[in-house]
C-alpha cells in the first residue's frame, strides 16, 4: 500500500476522521435536500414549469449531469451511514466496563428509537427511488406530458403517486423522522467542524431546527395537499368544453 493509501486508512480508522466524514457528507445531503425540495415545489407553478425543470435535469451535460449527481449523493449517503455506524461501534468498544451497567439501564430506549428511525429513513430512500426515479409502477412510468408527448409527465406522476393514502402516510412518518434527525445532526456538524461555541450554540440550534421545519413543510406539503384534493390534475380543455358542447346540442 502506498503512502496515500496508508494516510487515508489512518484517517478512516481515527474517530476524528469518521466524524469529519459524517459532517461533510451530512452537509452534502442537507444541501441536496434543500435543492430537491426547491425543485419539487415547482409543482405549485404548474405542469409546464415542473416538467421543464425535470427535462433540464435529465439533459444537463448531455444526460451525464444527473448521473454524476445521483452517484455523488448516493455515495455520500452510503458513506454517511457506514461512517456513523462504524463510529458508534468504535465508541461502544472504547467504553469502560464500569459503565456497562449504566448503559444497560439507560441506552435501550434511545438505541431502539435510533435503530428503527434509521431503518425507516433507509427504507424510505429506497422506496422513493423505486417510486419516482426507477418508476416500477408501469402506470407512473407511462405518463406523458399532454402538451409534449415526447417527455415524461412528472407533474401527473406526482399527483398520481400520492393518490394512495398508505404512501402518503409512509412519506409523513419517514420525512418526520428524517427532519428530527436533521434538527440535531446539523448542530453536530458545526460542533465537529469547530464552529459551535458558547456564543453561537443557540443560533446554531435554531438554524438546525429552522432547516428541519422548512424541509418538513416543503416536502410534506405536496403529498398532504394531494391527499386532501387541494392539489390535483387540472381539467383538460376537451373535458372542460364538453359540458358546453352538450348544452349547445340540447
Amino acid at each position: 500500500m502506498n503512502s496515500l493509501g496508508k494516510t487515508l486508512l489512518r484517517f478512516w480508522n481515527s474517530s476524528i476522521g469518521k466524524k469529519l466524514i459524517v459532517a461533510i457528507t451530512g452537509l452534502m445531503l442537507v444541501g441536496f435536500l434543500l435543492g430537491h425540495m426547491a425543485g419539487n415545489l415547482l409543482i405549485f407553478q404548474g405542469r409546464e414549469d415542473l416538467n421543464d425543470y425535470a427535462e433540464f435535469l435529465h439533459h444537463m451535460l448531455h444526460g451525464w449531469g444527473i448521473w454524476f449527481a445521483r452517484i455523488g449523493i448516493l455515495g455520500a449517503f452510503v458513506l454517511h451511514i457506514v461512517a456513523t455506524v462504524s463510529l458508534v461501534q468504535q465508541n461502544r468498544a472504547a467504553r469502560d466496563s464500569r459503565y456497562s451497567c449504566d448503559a444497560t439501564v439507560q441506552a435501550p430506549t434511545s438505541s431502539r428509537i435510533m435503530i428503527w428511525s434509521g431503518l425507516t429513513v433507509i427504507a424510505f430512500v429506497i422506496f422513493h427511488i423505486f417510486h419516482f426515479t426507477v418508476r416500477l409502477d408501469p402506470d407512473l412510468a407511462a405518463m406523458k406530458d399532454p402538451s409534449d408527448p415526447a417527455r415524461h409527465d412528472v407533474y401527473g406522476m406526482v399527483i398520481a403517486g400520492f393518490q394512495n393514502p398508505l404512501v402518503v402516510l409512509f412519506y409523513i412518518v419517514a420525512i418526520s423522522l428524517l427532519c428530527s434527525h436533521l434538527s440535531h445532526g446539523i448542530a453536530s456538524v458545526f460542533q465537529t467542524l469547530g464552529l459551535r461555541t458558547v456564543k453561537t450554540r443557540v443560533a446554531i440550534r435554531n438554524l438546525g431546527l429552522g432547516i428541519a421545519v422548512l424541509l418538513w413543510i416543503g416536502f410534506l406539503s405536496i403529498p398532504f395537499l394531494v391527499a386532501v384534493g387541494a392539489l390535483e390534475e387540472p381539467a383538460t380543455p376537451a373535458a372542460a368544453s364538453a359540458p358546453v358542447i352538450e348544452a349547445a346540442k340540447s
